[in-house]
């Protein structure tokens, strides 16, 4: 199903939430700067907390309202940049966040991880002293993979949160479309976040998203950058990026450099997602909204410049029909194709 008839400017309904928000928003990771992740960089290198702070401005003043990050980003920082962005301007903002990474705060290391009840009434706490808010819009679980006995367990306690007002609704970053589905029966279940990219397919989810009304909020939405085009063969990442720390869910990066084989799909793509003037990080962004009505681009950023590009592309809408029909029979050709997701990230 396309989604070209969906107005870009404006907003979109967050699932069945009875909630609506700019149809791109702001991912939020980045801005949490230095943190590790099994002794590995998991961050993108140095931030400026005074320019994430101007850029989330520009993002409000733009129209994305749905902001997301995690207490796992930067083990706490990211949600503390968040909450000093939105003094004075709360009213303006869908928080989300997620939890379920434990962390050392000192040494900004994620040490496990703890979906327990317990555990989940005291991350919500310290993620709204951090956010300076009295409720989050959307508490994401982000571990990607939980037994039934797990969810059910975390979708109780959840909805315990919900009915106080310490969150108004809930949600699940995970590529398992089957487990997620298991969580419709909780009424406060309104999100799903997916990988989803040019790159990335994930059809079952949509689907899924689509007949049980839940919004699809895509993470990695430029494929860890690599769809904004502005790396090469020669490019080599720093150690501190997070795309040269040698993860196994590093897919579009091998030893800090961008991969050969997705560099070759790019400029086969390049011409379609640049239709209409747009940049390809633009283009990117259309086919996620032309891909469904359901889903929420999260690109992230770490400057204003980046910000106004990545939602310039509401303005831009869709990709159009014919074009998304040309991507989608050059994506099914050749021996690229189309990686599956494989995690919670």
């Amino acid at each position: 199903m396309l989604a070209s008839d969906v107005s870009a400017i404006g907003h979109r309904p967050l699932g069945r939430s009875g909630l609506s928000a700019g149809s791109i928003g702001l991912g939020c990771w980045a801005i949490g700067g230095f943190f590790t992740l099994d002794g590995k960089a998991d961050g993108w290198g140095e931030v400026d907390d005074e320019q994430s702070i101007r850029a989330i401005h520009v993002g409000l003043d733009m129209g994305a309202s749905l902001i997301d990050t995690a207490d796992a980003y930067g083990a706490g920082h990211s949600e503390e940049v968040i909450g000093r962005a939105l003094k004075g301007r709360r009213g303006e903002a869908i928080v989300a966040t997620k939890f379920g990474y434990t962390y050392d705060r000192a040494k900004r290391a994620l040490i496990g991880t703890d979906v327990s009840p317990s555990y989940i009434e005291q991350a919500c706490t310290a993620s709204l002293q951090r956010l300076g808010t009295g409720h989050i819009d959307l508490y994401q679980i982000h571990v990607g993979e939980l037994s039934h006995d797990q969810a059910d367990a975390a979708g109780e306690t959840l909805e315990k949160l919900a009915e106080t007002g310490a969150i108004r609704f809930w949600g699940w970053s995970t590529d398992n479309a089957a487990g997620a589905k298991r969580m419709v029966k909780f009424p406060h279940f309104v999100a799903v976040q997916q990988e989803l990219n040019v790159f990335t397919n994930g059809p079952d989810m949509l689907a899924m998203c689509e007949s049980t009304d839940l919004a699809s909020l895509n993470r990695s939405p430029l494929a860890m950058g690599f769809l904004t085009g502005k790396f090469n063969p020669d490019t080599r990442l720093p150690d501190d990026d997070v795309r040269a720390a040698g993860h196994s869910w590093v897919r579009f990066f091998e030893d800090g450099r961008p991969r050969a084989d997705y560099l070759r799909r790019l400029e086969e793509l390049r011409e379609l997602l640049q239709t209409g003037g747009r940049t390809l990080a633009q283009g990117a962004l259309g086919w996620l909204l032309a891909r469904s009505p359901s889903t929420f681009p999260i690109p992230g950023f770490k400057s204003e410049a980046q910000v106004r590009e990545n939602l310039a592309a509401m303005q831009l809408g869709p990709l159009p029909a014919a074009i998304m029909a040309e991507i989608d029979a050059l994506l099914r050709s050749g021996p690229t194709g189309v990686d599956r997701p494989a995690g919670g990230r």
